[in-house]
């Protein structure tokens, strides 16, 4: 798929990863709905894609709630059209280990990414699917494949997320819409500032073999990973190896990766 001319919908879209990803397919001439709470944040981003030649149209919403998700379908299709390309790409979400984590947090966790790309991709499904065409990335993190310790709620959201994308990807075979899991290491972004003594906890294999990626890097990844439209699409190269070396020895990358990452201290 080439992306000029698409219209293409990013949630999370505000700061990091989809930030990134909104200015380098609003700079290939892609046309970029920006989705997010906060739309102060979102109209930077549009302002600099706009500056730079391109479209983008700011759609505050609280992807957590099934009635705002639904109103933003609605009012987009109206008024734009139906999305070529939907990025999943909202989430968020402490490092914490059971016991460390409130329920109600528990519970938000959940609502971003999960229910959001649920809620997303739902309202704007029915027209793709008769449309017979479009693209849906899912923006995982590698504790969908992998855990180590001290983040089990967010490593819940994720393999939630993961069943998302292969349910979606069954439920549409034959229909002409595709499904992408596009997957990043760890990413300079404003993440780790959002969720203190997250960065503190990334197993130390992580940190040893993984390249940190920019925002700027995860743009232009995401182009290729919308143009190649592959099952599932990683970055960094390490970050393939690691999952490779899952596959055939997954009794010790998963110790190795619990090993490396957070110990919890007993008095």
């Amino acid at each position: 798929m080439d992306v000029a001319g698409k219209l293409v919908v990013i949630t999370g879209a505000s700061q990091g990863m989809g930030a990134g990803t909104s200015l380098a397919l609003g700079k290939q001439g892609a046309r970029v709905i920006l989705v997010a709470r906060t739309k102060a944040k979102l109209q930077a981003i549009a302002d600099q894609i706009t500056a730079a030649g391109g479209e983008a149209h700011v759609r505050p919403c609280d992807l957590s709630d099934p009635a705002s998700v639904t109103a933003l379908g609605e009012e987009v299709t109206s008024s734009l059209g139906v999305p070529d390309v939907i990025i999943n790409n909202a989430g968020a979400g402490r490092w914490l280990a059971v016991d460390e984590t409130p329920l109600e947090e528990a519970v938000q966790m959940m609502q971003a990414p999960y229910f959001a790309a649920f809620f997303v991709t739902r309202v704007f499904l029915p027209a793709m699917i008769e449309r017979r065409s479009g693209l849906i990335v899912n923006v995982q993190s590698p504790m969908s494949r992998v855990v180590a310790g001290g983040c089990t709620g967010y490593a819940a959201c994720r393999w939630a997320l993961r069943g998302f994308n292969e349910g979606l990807r069954a439920d549409l075979r034959g229909t002409g819409v595709r499904v992408t899991e596009v997957m990043f290491g760890e990413v300079t972004s404003d993440y780790w500032d959002n969720n203190p003594g997250a960065k503190e906890r990334l197993p130390g294999i992580a940190n040893m073999l993984i390249p940190t990626m920019t925002t700027e890097q995860v743009g232009a990844a995401m182009i290729k990973a919308i143009r190649a439209e592959r099952r599932v699409f990683m970055r960094p190269f390490m970050l393939t190896v690691i999952v490779c070396l899952l596959w055939m020895f997954p009794s010790f990358v998963r110790w190795l990766t619990v090993r490396t990452g957070w110990q919890r201290e007993l008095s």
